[in-house]
């Protein structure tokens, strides 16, 4: 490569110290690709109103059993895992911009089986669409937002795509106080048509489209986005030479691979699917005069501690917040335990999963006092997570993998996500039984002890850094 590529390599790619003016229109690329997770967090969010309405639900056929009920909460991160391969060979062969546009329509046509149902089935079928969506969706947008972001602000905006993962939440939690689940789904169709209109106007990303030897599309997708290319005449011919199983002897290739699924799976042994799935009753028993306040509550924490985390992202670091993240994590999850060791009343009890045992019809205010530990527990871990392991595996997610293996590596990471995700949140109660609830939390507790010292050791801090310099450091160059 001359001299002459190389300046203009780093005009296109971004290198750091570019003092180059930065467009705004790449926020605006970002939120509309963002709107896929918002989407996604909107289709996670939609069971937890929808299943109480569904119970009440006129119709005999559409009526939730508690079997029925747990099928229609987990067939979604089934559909996910699905979407998580789909995916990965989408972004490779229709390109980021394509696959966000494509992902619109199960969303749309998932929510709308889902308002048409007659049956049980629709409404599975219609679950199962919009994971499919939220998979491609989760894996996708990261990766858009990573490739037409310049160093200094890629941890603001692909912190984002988490941020609006739990906004969707919020939001569907909010509406469900409002709409039967019938206008909850139309309500649904929402985001996903707004993302479908204003990606249409957004450029592919310059990375792609050089993959694709475009090269006048990606200078003017570059000028679009940031504002300026500076200092090129003729761009450098990225190489694509597509994924195959010999690449992984490579240190480029299976470091990050490892620490990618790694990170997804720390992200869901650390028990956050189990608290989540408890809030409700643990607000109940701490008083509080509306149970599905929990939920709202919990989404509000969500939401603060992951702009948070967006805004200090590029300042703070990857590695340090994670770090700061699992700690608080450690702590939270053991004072879980705790509560659940206290509530019991020691070894001798029956390992019955009945881990609000101590509270009668008329609670003491002894067990009022643990109903709070437990919340005060919750809170905290629910605030850790979002400042760190929430966020932060998928944006790592996004810059590691190098261009010509991406679609294949960030298809591995999205799958091991969802189907964790499943495992966990099917095999937890199991867990429960055999651990009791105590040693189940405690358990969750090492998982986060582990994942803060797989931090230290092996994650590299990636902020500040083109990508092609975080490929450099895995290669040792």
């Amino acid at each position: 490569m001359t001299p002459e590529d190389q300046e203009e390599a780093q005009a296109l790619l971004g290198a750091p110290g570019d003092s180059a003016p930065r467009g705004r229109r790449v926020f605006l690329a970002a939120f509309a690709a963002a709107l896929g997770p918002l989407s996604f967090g909107f289709a996670l969010g939609y069971s937890s109103p929808a299943i109480p309405s569904l119970r009440r639900a006129a119709l005999p056929a559409l009526r939730l059993d508690d079997n029925a009920a747990s099928w229609f909460g987990a067939i979604v991160t089934l559909g996910a895992a699905a979407g998580g391969v789909l995916g990965g060979w989408l972004v490779d062969r229709a390109g980021r911009k394509l696959s966000l546009l494509l992902c619109t329509l199960p969303f749309v046509a998932g929510f709308t089986i889902i308002t048409a149902a007659q049956d049980m089935w629709m409404l599975l079928g219609g679950r199962l669409l919009t994971g499919l969506a939220c998979g491609v969706a989760s894996l996708v947008a990261p990766v858009y937002i990573s490739e037409i972001a310049y160093p200094a602000v890629r941890g603001l905006l692909g912190s984002c795509v988490q941020l609006m993962v739990v906004l969707g939440i919020l939001l569907a939690y909010l509406a469900g106080w409002a709409l039967e689940w019938r206008w909850l789904a139309v309500l649904g169709c929402g985001p996903p048509t707004l993302m479908l209109l204003l990606m249409c106007c957004m450029p592919e990303t310059p990375r792609c489209l050089l993959t694709q030897h475009k090269r006048q599309e990606a200078m003017a997708a570059l000028q679009f986005l940031w504002g300026s290319v500076q200092g090129w005449e003729e761009p450098p011919r990225a190489e694509h030479q597509g994924f195959h199983l010999g690449l992984l002897r490579h240190p480029g290739i299976y470091k990050p691979f490892v620490i990618g699924i790694s990170l997804m799976a720390f992200q869901q042994l650390s028990g956050v699917n189990a608290i989540m799935f408890y809030a409700d009753t643990i607000f109940e028993e701490a008083r509080f005069k509306d149970s599905s306040l929990a939920s709202v509550v919990m989404g509000v924490i969500q939401v603060l501690f992951t702009a948070a985390a967006a805004l200090i992202m590029d300042r703070a670091g990857r590695r340090l917040l994670l770090t700061l993240s699992g700690a608080v994590m450690v702590f939270s999850t053991s004072a879980f335990g705790a509560y659940f060791k206290l509530a019991q009343g020691g070894p001798g009890n029956s390992s019955q999963v009945d881990f609000l045992a101590p509270v009668s019809a008329e609670p003491t205010d002894t067990s009022v006092g643990l109903a709070w530990l437990a919340v005060g527990s919750m809170c905290l871990f629910i605030a850790g997570f979002a400042v760190g392991w929430g966020p932060i595996p998928w944006l790592l997610m996004s810059e590691i993998f190098p261009l010509h293996v991406k679609g294949v590596a960030t298809g591995v990471c999205v799958l091991t996500n969802w189907l964790m995700a499943f495992l966990v949140t099917k095999e937890f109660s199991s867990l429960m039984e055999a651990l009791r609830p105590y040693g189940a939390f405690w358990l969750a507790s090492a998982f986060c002890i582990f994942a803060v010292l797989f931090t230290l050791f092996c994650v590299p801090e990636t902020k500040g850094k083109t990508l092609e310099q975080i490929t450099a450091h895995f290669e040792g160059r």
